[in-house]
């Protein structure tokens, strides 16, 4: 779970800086795929069900500043989420659908204002400090892993919508991992008993690398491509349109289920919309 899971590679830790670095680039990497779109671009459909391109990018706008607010300002964050009450994706959509009134300009310089923002408010949290969330409270460091999480998620509803095709980064490994350590949450927002055992985890990285997680000698196992993974864990895939492999029940029923952002189980993709 988010709330006791510090983002690590290979059993190491991340420093706050390095993920920063790496928000601030995925950010970018988006922010390059709609700067000179036309205005009549931004009102192109995204896989998400009645958004558009400006509603993702809006969505980031929003998020941001809700993980800027749980930085500074707790109150102001508090009442979001009071806002939010018992229909959570409703709000969603209706401050999606707010931030994509918005001119093309306006929106843009606001997600880029407010992303530089948080950027530097979580470089001075204090260690040890938990910020509030949707889901469970977090680090400054897993705030900025989650970020990062969120930004290629809907960065890859934009390239869809656009016909881009991305190159695949090592950024990946971070949203592999919150994917991992989120399978008990998964399992939770499912009406399901987690597992009692640990699973092992083995991706194929862009570069090649394997990337791990779990004992060695696990009974329940998952592998394949990094970008597979990646892509189910958002629900930005169906699992039939993956190479991953599961071995043993219990890791086999969790990739039906994987879900690596907070908020009620997602729909997912139609198998062959990839």
């Amino acid at each position: 779970m988010l709330d006791s899971a510090e983002p690590a590679c290979h059993g190491e830790r991340v420093e706050l800086s390095a993920l920063l670095a790496d928000l601030t680039a995925e950010g970018d990497e988006v922010d390059a795929m709609v700067a000179t779109l036309p205005d009549d671009r931004w009102a192109t459909p995204t896989p998400a069900a009645g958004w558009t391109v400006a509603h993702q990018i809006a969505h980031l706008a929003w998020t941001d500043t809700a993980a800027l607010h749980a930085a500074t300002d707790v109150d102001a964050f508090q009442r979001g989420l009071a806002e939010a009450g018992d229909d959570p994706l409703g709000f969603v959509d209706r401050s999606a659908d707010e931030g994509a009134a918005l001119p093309r300009a306006e929106l843009l310089e606001k997600w880029r204002a407010g992303r530089k923002e948080l950027a530097a408010a979580l470089a001075t949290v204090p260690k040890g400090t938990k910020l509030p969330w949707f889901g469970p409270p977090m680090s400054a460091a897993s705030m900025a892993t989650a970020r990062i999480m969120e930004t290629w998620a809907h960065g890859q509803d934009v390239a869809d919508a656009l016909g881009i095709t991305r190159t695949p980064t090592a950024r990946l490994r971070h949203v592999a991992h919150i994917g991992v350590r989120t399978r008990d949450f998964a399992h939770v927002l499912n009406g399901r008993t987690p597992p009692a055992e640990e699973f092992r985890v083995e991706l194929s990285a862009p570069d090649g690398a394997l990337w791990t997680w779990g004992p060695e000698d696990a009974a329940q196992r998952v592998s394949g491509p990094a970008l597979d993974f990646c892509l189910l864990v958002t629900q930005r895939t169906h699992r039939a349109d993956t190479a991953l492999v599961a071995e043993g029940p219990d890791a086999d029923a969790w990739l039906d289920i994987a879900q690596a952002f907070a908020g009620p189980p997602g729909g997912g993709r139609e198998k062959g919309s990839r």
